[in-house]
């Protein structure tokens, strides 16, 4: 069994198409159902389901899947430690955000103290970031909300208050604070459903007996106080994503708790470099900051 029809394993596993596996390998597809027969001939069992060009992992390819994605998991993290230690200035932090208002702050204290280092950051839902993590394909996320999972270490950094931006002009521009049962009649602008804020805010809405009416549904929060402000809708903002704009006021929620926790997650079994340690410092030291302004 060779390591490069491992690798063409999980591309196919995971693609479940010839087409797209090749292209995504840089190989041909005659290629690569070579490599793929010469394994299911190793294992003496086919792997796969073929209907087509499309294939379906079976009952042996998933059992399979598992110890593959463990074996390469083991690997890469072996390839990432010596490179660490034979580097340890150079190299490439990969992370997932399911909320980026405080990256920008957080990357420029990282940079800061690792000029060197370059960093790849992902804006993607909770599940698509959770598939990347489980992969190793980064090496923190910043969630919110936490999650809980098999092999994963969750550290809640930060209470975030969520809250409400109505355009100058409005009705409730003049009040401090609203109650959520006066917003039933609204019309709001918000995330795609999957990101966190969002399902925690219609979870509690839902408790407050509306459901919110979505004029703009997107997946880029930092957009929403642009459409607030040219008053196409208000919006459920958390504190930390608030930006000072003349024509924007923010209220407080009343009577409810109604708040976000913000987590960094990494993988339990993943090799942690110093750059990546140093990271996870400066997040801690930003929010522990920020929660101090706060108070």
């Amino acid at each position: 069994m060779e390591l490069l029809q491992l690798q063409y394993f999980l591309a196919v596993a995971r693609l479940e198409h010839v087409t797209e596996a090749a292209r995504s390998l840089h190989v041909t597809q005659s290629s690569l159902s070579k490599t793929i027969g010469r394994l299911e001939e190793d294992l003496g069992v086919p792997l796969f389901d073929r209907i087509g060009r499309k294939l379906r992992l079976n009952e042996f390819g998933r059992k399979f899947l598992r110890r593959a994605e463990r074996a390469l998991f083991e690997l890469e993290q072996g390839k990432q430690e010596i490179s660490d230690f034979s580097s340890p200035e150079h190299g490439t932090l990969k992370l997932a955000v399911t909320t980026a208002s405080t990256l920008p702050n957080i990357l420029r204290e990282f940079r800061k103290k690792q000029p060197t280092i370059q960093f790849h950051v992902q804006m993607l839902n909770l599940q698509e970031m959770l598939t990347l993590l489980y992969r190793g394909e980064v090496e923190y996320c910043l969630s919110s909300p936490p999650i809980q999972g098999d092999d994963i270490e969750c550290q809640i950094v930060f209470i975030d208050p969520i809250l409400i931006a109505v355009p100058k002009g409005h009705r409730l521009a003049d009040r401090s604070s609203v109650s959520l049962t006066e917003l039933k009649d609204e019309w709001f602008v918000g995330v795609k459903k999957g990101y966190g804020a969002r399902d925690l805010v219609d979870s509690v809405c839902k408790s407050a007996g509306f459901v919110p009416k979505y004029v703009y549904e997107g997946d880029e929060p930092a957009r929403l106080s642009a459409l607030v402000e040219a008053e196409i809708g208000i919006a459920f903002i958390p504190s930390t994503a608030r930006f000072t704009r003349e024509r924007i006021t923010y209220l407080q929620v009343e009577n409810h708790e109604l708040v976000r926790e913000i987590a960094l997650l990494w993988h339990r079994s993943r090799y942690i470099s110093r750059a990546a340690l140093e990271f996870r410092e400066v997040v801690v030291d930003y929010f522990g900051a920020l929660s101090k302004q706060t108070t």
